[in-house]
């Protein structure tokens, strides 16, 4: 796999940029602060991803190392790369980590970055790999101990795991922090408070579960808001009712009635007038009743007119009429008397019949008038007939069923009141039901929030038991984990470190120019390097010499770790800051003639270019 070129949208300082790069050997140079590692960086992101940290994490992660401070190009960029005959683009947006596309040049599509593709891209490494193998700086300890411990920390690593991230000094300590940790994680008191909180909560269970909670309170709410409607109906049809009752006892009082028996009583009393009316009317208008008066006081002044006349022409006699009873010649005066008592009589009886029709008319007057107060109150019109007393038959039919409807109506409401009292005492049991069952839900309520806490804490101490297991399987493989890295410490030569000590010896002796021939490490870590008469300490050698052992070692276990036909660029920065020019020119001739895949080495000496051209070796620079 080689690197074709890169183009950088936005990262870290850089914008807008491109850079491309050749087969065999790539020089990248620039001063101090120009970018080389931010250009590093870009390419292994590109390669690898970017991992976003949370948290107080988030403000020195590489992500906000590398935030370019202006957004308008984006967080972005794109990388080309050759793989087994197909040209790749890889396209990140490194802002939003799901934009991450891959498109095949060669056949013109984007292709999915399955895990198959990306090992095969990435020659099977992963970022800890090739961060600890071809991803080469130099030795990171300043002081010759320190190199020491670093170099035996690498080693022992690759010799136990074939992995570079794992430092088997701190890893040690690692382990035992975290049996303390887990030791101090432990609850030993949950299984025995686990027991207790099922007791609980069987028991709160078999409580709640009695008749007395069972809920009701609906079922009571419903019935009285049902009684309170229908008590809201039947007050409002009694006021009705009352209002009905109101107006109609007005009607009645005003028109001077109590009840059906007052308007029976007034019906008759003014029949009794209606027909006294009606008599008297009829002795008025017969016209013997108005003849008969004047004929008789016709006739008895007639007959008086006579008597005188008799008396007159008799006068001798007259002396004698005084004395009838003693007269004897008392039949001789009779005629003239006769006539005269009959005239009396005539005239007392018209007096009288005049008298009478005079009565019969004051009667007939007197009832008309009553008829006409009558008729006027309840008909409007004072006009007397046959006509207007049935009319005033009919009001009065009205008044008694107005009055019967009063005395019913009167009767419903007496109905009504009993039963909205009945209603109401309805409603004050429903009431004191609600109260009793709110207290008992309240209760249960109570108990059921218990009941929750017990098994949310029931629920936390499972997880804490479950937690109590785990912590123990976890303390047993950190046991099985400390016993395994003491067996493989003692076993250095075994496995994997067998081929790595045998890898690194091969390139001692090139990257070294023959000075060392080859390197062995004992069990205890102890690294030595061979010359063709003794085994030279490497605690003796110099920085120089360490920092060639940590590049043969790196690259051994590059050469080791990579699956597939290919492999990837090698990639130094600053890896020669501690080389001699002797030492780095030997380092030069070797790595051309020893690699002959893709080199990029990052540099801010300007010694490797002039190197590689005094001694014509081919290579492409690259100037930022």
């Amino acid at each position: 796999m080689k690197l074709l070129d890169l183009h950088i949208n936005g990262f870290g300082k850089f914008h807008d940029c491109s850079m491309e790069f050749a087969d065999g050997l790539n020089v990248v140079y620039g001063k101090n602060e120009a970018g080389k590692s931010t250009l590093h960086s870009f390419i292994r992101s590109m390669l690898f991803g970017m991992e976003r940290q949370r948290g107080r994490a988030a403000r020195t992660d590489q992500f906000s190392k590398y935030k370019p401070w202006d957004l308008k190009n984006g967080y972005e960029g794109r990388l080309r790369l050759e793989s087994g005959g197909h040209v790749y683009r890889i396209e990140r947006n490194f802002q939003n980590a799901r934009e991450f596309t891959i498109v095949d040049e060669t056949l013109g599509r984007e292709v999915e970055p399955t895990k198959a593709l990306m090992d095969q891209l990435l020659c099977g490494l992963s970022e800890t790999a090739y961060n600890n193998t071809i991803s080469i700086g130099q030795l990171k300890s300043a002081t010759d101990s320190g190199m020491v411990s670093e170099l035996k920390n690498y080693i022992a690593n690759m010799n136990t795991s074939g992995s570079m991230a794992l430092n088997i000094t701190k890893a040690s300590a690692f382990l035992k922090s975290q049996r303390k940790e887990l030791e101090r994680q432990m609850v030993p008191e949950a299984a025995r408070s686990y027991t207790t909180l099922l007791g609980d909560i069987r028991n709160i269970e078999r409580e709640i579960s009695t008749p007395e909670y069972e809920n009701h309170l609906t079922e009571y709410q419903t019935r009285k808001s049902q009684a309170k409607q229908e008590l809201d109906a039947l007050q409002k049809e009694k006021e009705d009712l009352l209002q009905k009752i109101a107006r109609g006892r007005q009607v009645l009082e005003n028109n001077k009635f109590t009840n059906e028996a007052s308007i029976q009583e007034y019906e008759e009393h003014s029949e009794g007038i209606y027909n006294d009316y009606i008599a008297a009317k009829d002795l008025c208008e017969k016209k013997s009743r108005t003849i008969a008066p004047v004929l008789t006081l016709v006739l008895g002044f007639l007959s008086a007119m006579g008597s005188i006349g008799l008396a007159v022409l008799t006068a001798k006699f007259w002396k004698p009429l005084f004395n009838l009873t003693t007269s004897l010649h008392l039949n001789r005066y009779f005629p003239s008397a006769s006539a005269l008592v009959l005239a009396v009589l005539l005239i007392a009886a018209g007096c009288i019949l005049l008298a009478k029709n005079s009565s019969y008319r004051k009667d007939m007057n007197y009832c008309q008038k009553l008829l006409q107060e009558i008729f006027s109150r309840h008909l409007g019109d004072t006009s007397v007939s046959a006509q207007a007393m049935d009319a005033f038959r009919d009001r009065m039919v009205e008044f008694k069923r107005l009055s019967r409807a009063v005395l019913s109506s009167e009767e419903a409401v007496a109905k009504l009141t009993e039963k909205m009292d009945l209603l109401r005492q309805q409603q004050t049991g429903f009431g004191a039901e609600i109260e009793k069952q709110q207290k008992l839900q309240w209760e249960l309520e109570k108990k059921l929030e218990h009941l929750a806490s017990c098994k949310t804490q029931a629920e936390a101490l499972k997880e804490v038991l479950k937690e109590n297991d785990r912590i123990s399987q976890e303390l047993a493989a950190i046991d099985l984990a400390q016993e395994t890295m003491t067996e493989l410490s003692t076993s250095i030569r075994d496995s994997f470190g067998l081929y790595l000590n045998k890898e690194a010896s091969d390139l001692i002796s090139g990257i070294t120019g023959g000075i060392y021939t080859s390197m062995s490490i004992d069990e205890n870590l102890n690294v030595f390097m061979n010359t063709k008469t003794k085994l030279v300490p490497i605690d003796q050698v110099s920085s120089g010499t360490m920092d060639q052992v940590y590049l043969a070692l790196r690259l051994a276990a590059a050469k080791l770790i990579q699956t597939g036909p290919e492999r990837m660029p090698l990639v130094f920065d600053d890896s020669f800051v501690l080389y001699d020019d002797d030492r780095l020119k030997t380092a030069l001739k070797w790595l051309v003639s020893a690699f002959d895949g893709q080199i990029i080495i990052f540099t801010c000496h300007q010694r490797e270019a002039q190197m590689l051209t005094a001694n014509q070796i081919d290579y492409h620079l690259i100037s930022i």
